[in-house]
């Protein structure tokens, strides 16, 4: 079972992003989910679960309100939620086959999704990294007519990973790392965790500083005002250093 906007059901986005629980893409990569959206690309995210019971939600239909509120603020055209049974969520062939089904309906050109483990919190999130990279291998396999025969195909022409952990350095660095300008759309991104309110009550102020803390950081890095870094699965290629890494000179003033 999944909810989704219906709306926009099966039409193709150009970007998915992955997170185990609602808040994962708001926290990890919402500013570039947003920039993508403002570029004029399709935009979609998919929660692996609903993220409850926690300790002052009030359940699920409360929670994916806050998760409906915070995709509104991004400007996302759909989000999806496959409602896998929070806590007991493990890399398996189950999920992997659910998650490569959206990626077969929606066909995105780009995927991002968690980058590895958060020492000290959910382990859902190194689980949810699995699932998704397997579900990106499995959305391009031919002949399993059993499971995809009403689903063709679908070659994902990029992978990012993007990280949650805030409270280290070492999501600061790592191979085919970037960094993405979230200079115009982080306080659509702050409001986007904002959504969140059983999750980040007055109390955990600290959450927001981090998040805001650490795209200050990644962007000054840039020469942004604020940013968010992203990892390539596979090597980025460049053909003009020029162009890609220089910055647009000023319009000419007549």
């Amino acid at each position: 079972m999944s909810r989704e906007d219906a709306s926009a059901e099966h039409e193709p986005l150009d970007v998915i992003a992955v997170g185990a629980h609602p808040d994962d893409v708001e926290i990890g990569c919402g500013g570039t989910l947003a920039a993508l959206v403002k570029l004029g690309y399709r935009v979609g995210i998919v929660d692996l679960t609903d993220g409850e019971p926690t300790p002052l939600s009030p359940g699920r239909e409360s929670r994916l309100e806050e998760a409906r509120l915070a995709g509104e603020a991004l400007g996302i055209h759909c989000r999806i939620n496959l409602l896998i049974t929070n806590r007991t969520l493990f890399d398996g062939y189950g999920p992997r086959v659910a998650l490569a089904r959206v990626f077969r309906q929606y066909r995105p050109r780009i995927v991002f999704g968690l980058a590895g483990k958060t020492p000290m919190a959910s382990p859902d999130h190194w689980q949810a990294m699995q699932i998704t990279d397997a579900a990106v291998f499995y959305s391009r396999l031919s002949k399993w007519d059993d499971e995809f025969g009403d689903l063709p195909v679908h070659t994902i022409s990029r992978q990012f990973w993007y990280s949650l952990c805030l409270g280290s350095t070492e999501h600061l660095c790592g191979p085919n790392s970037f960094v993405m300008d979230v200079s115009h759309t982080l306080e659509q991104k702050l409001n986007s965790v904002r959504a969140y309110k059983s999750q980040f009550p007055p109390h955990k102020e600290r959450i927001y500083r981090l998040v805001e803390g650490n795209a200050r950081v990644a962007g000054a890095m840039a020469g942004f005002e604020a940013g968010e870094i992203l990892f390539s699965a596979t090597a980025l290629g460049v053909r003009d250093p020029m162009t890609a890494f220089l910055p647009a000179p000023p319009p000419q003033i007549p």
